[in-house]
């Protein structure tokens, strides 16, 4: 069985992700994200993959499009994720008629409802499992699946992705904390 959930969740999960994610009046930042290339760098994949994949809208940046020459695309932790599974479908020999169907499943969560679930397949269909019954009578049918668990890929971007600067689609500057003890020294000692 799918359920859809609505994500009501998504930007405060989103704004635990960023540096910087609160604005002035304390709502949750939706304009940080992540230009192409650091996209590209993160999941594995080409920019000529990237620039295909959002032209024909599998994997569209949510937080800013390109638009026109010079623009650059900016993409939301969200969309990394997407783009990850994405990688890996294909990897496993997933069409991609079959990823598009997945993705328009995975577009209508928030980005915690997307870290409970593994996607599974058998190559020709993506199936979602949530508890590990589903698993069980999936593989009672006899059809070898493999699984991606959402959740290990949401860790393994979330670590990789903290080496990268975000940028806000609206130009102002995303204050970066430090991530190394000698840095947060050097912070702390400018600041006394």
């Amino acid at each position: 069985m799918v359920m859809d959930f609505e994500a009501p969740d998504e930007p405060a999960g989103q704004g635990e992700l960023f540096p910087g994610a609160d604005l002035a009046d304390g709502l949750p930042d939706q304009l940080s994200g992540y230009r192409g290339p650091t996209a590209c760098q993160v999941v594995g994949i080409t920019y000529r993959q990237l620039d295909y994949w959002a032209r024909t809208g599998l994997v569209v940046p949510t937080i800013r499009s390109a638009s026109g020459s010079g623009t650059q695309r900016l993409y939301s932790f969200k969309d990394v994720l997407v783009l990850k599974v994405v990688k890996r479908l294909l990897d496993a020999g997933v069409s991609l008629q079959n990823i598009r169907l997945a993705v328009d499943h995975l577009r209508a969560r928030g980005v915690r409802d997307l870290a409970g679930i593994t996607l599974l397949s058998d190559g020709t269909t993506v199936y979602e499992c949530a508890s590990p019954e589903e698993v069980v009578d999936l593989l009672q049918g006899g059809q070898g699946v493999f699984g991606i668990a959402i959740g290990g890929a949401m860790r393994e971007i979330s670590g990789t992705i903290k080496e990268f600067p975000a940028e806000r689609a609206d130009g102002l500057v995303i204050e970066e904390t430090p991530t190394d003890e000698l840095s947060r020294r050097r912070a702390t000692k400018r600041i006394s």
